[in-house]
């Protein structure tokens, strides 16, 4: 397999860090968002939407989007329920992860370490704190019951919001207000191939 990565993404790490959990070899092949290399004819071939990650599977077809590749490659394994409403409820997770999570955290950091003080970006900031610790709030309210986010395992659901919480910090987001957080954080960090974002 090929995944078409950024390493600083939070998106790229999490097929990663599956990866790395199972076991797959695979290739990783460094696109750089910063330098447009997204948008050249071959990235565009993979994927018309211009963005990382992409997955390369053996017979030369490609898959975007970051949780659609967790769900194709946890298939299967345990780090996919196979009871039905667990299934749902893991969907609900990322979901939640792509539409309140994400496009709050990840983007205030990537507005903060990637891009000039004077961009007229960070004039969006202070709205996308607010909903970033609302966010975070559900995710708190959640864990102060439960362990994961699904049943009481570590599954795709937890690797797709931890990708982006465990660097919150970079996009100021203050995680010394949410304990259960905190001690999830470490519970995914003990799990067997756990692999640090800065490693590819």
């Amino acid at each position: 397999m090929k995944l078409y990565d950024f390493l600083e993404s939070g998106n790229g790490y999490k097929c990663r860090l599956l990866l790395r959990h199972l076991g797959i070899p695979f290739e990783r092949i460094e696109v750089d968002i910063m330098k447009n290399e997204t948008r050249t004819a071959e990235f565009l071939a993979r994927n018309p939407n211009g963005k990382i990650p992409v997955l390369e599977i053996d017979d030369g077809r490609t898959l975007p989007e970051s949780n659609a590749i967790l769900f194709y490659l946890a298939e299967g394994t345990a780090f996919l329920p196979r009871e039905r409403f667990e299934r749902a409820q893991l969907l609900a997770w990322m979901f939640f992860e792509q539409y309140s999570h994400e496009p709050n955290i990840a983007t205030t950091r990537f507005i903060l370490t990637h891009l000039p003080p004077d961009t007229p970006r960070r004039a969006e900031i202070p709205r996308r704190r607010e909903l970033g610790y609302a966010a975070l709030d559900v995710m708190e309210r959640h864990l102060e019951k439960n362990d994961f986010f699904v049943g009481t395992r570590y599954s795709i659901a937890d690797i797709a919001l931890y990708a982006y919480t465990h660097v919150a910090d970079e996009g100021e987001f203050d995680l010394s207000r949410f304990p259960s957080i905190r001690r999830w954080l470490s519970r995914v960090e003990s799990q067997s191939g756990y692999t640090p974002i800065t490693l590819g």
